[in-house]
């Protein structure tokens, strides 16, 4: 093999194991149940290929359909071996909030991966 294509090889080998190719945190699955009149319970299922404490999906996120944030469940560790991982959050929604948009975050990409739009059950 040439010089050459040793030295691409190698370049390939080390970018191909840089955080950056874990890429970002999507949402893959959301369960969405009413427990009261304004209040839901959230079941997000987030795939992420997390690597260490300096890149992992770090939280969650549920806004509303103009962006506004309704709840933040924050992930306080890496999910190395549990991939992908549901985490459930209970907030109060407004009454006139209808759909919401669930999102996923990790620390080196931020926000980014697939979301999910969602219809609030009646």
């Amino acid at each position: 093999m040439s010089k050459f294509i040793a030295f691409v090889m190698c370049g390939l080998l080390a970018l191909a194991s840089s955080p950056v190719f874990a890429g970002e945190a999507d949402v893959v699955s959301v369960e969405v149940t009413k427990v009261e009149a304004d209040v839901y319970r959230f079941s997000v299922t987030v795939m992420h290929a997390d690597e260490s404490w300096d890149h992992y999906a770090d939280r969650w996120e549920v806004l509303d359909l103009k962006g506004n944030s309704l709840g933040t469940r924050v992930l306080m560790h890496p999910h190395v071996d549990e991939q992908p991982f549901t985490r459930s959050m209970t907030l109060s929604i407004p009454m006139h909030v209808r759909e919401v948009i669930v999102r996923a975050h990790d620390k080196l990409h931020g926000y980014g991966g697939a979301e999910m739009n969602v219809t609030l059950p009646h």
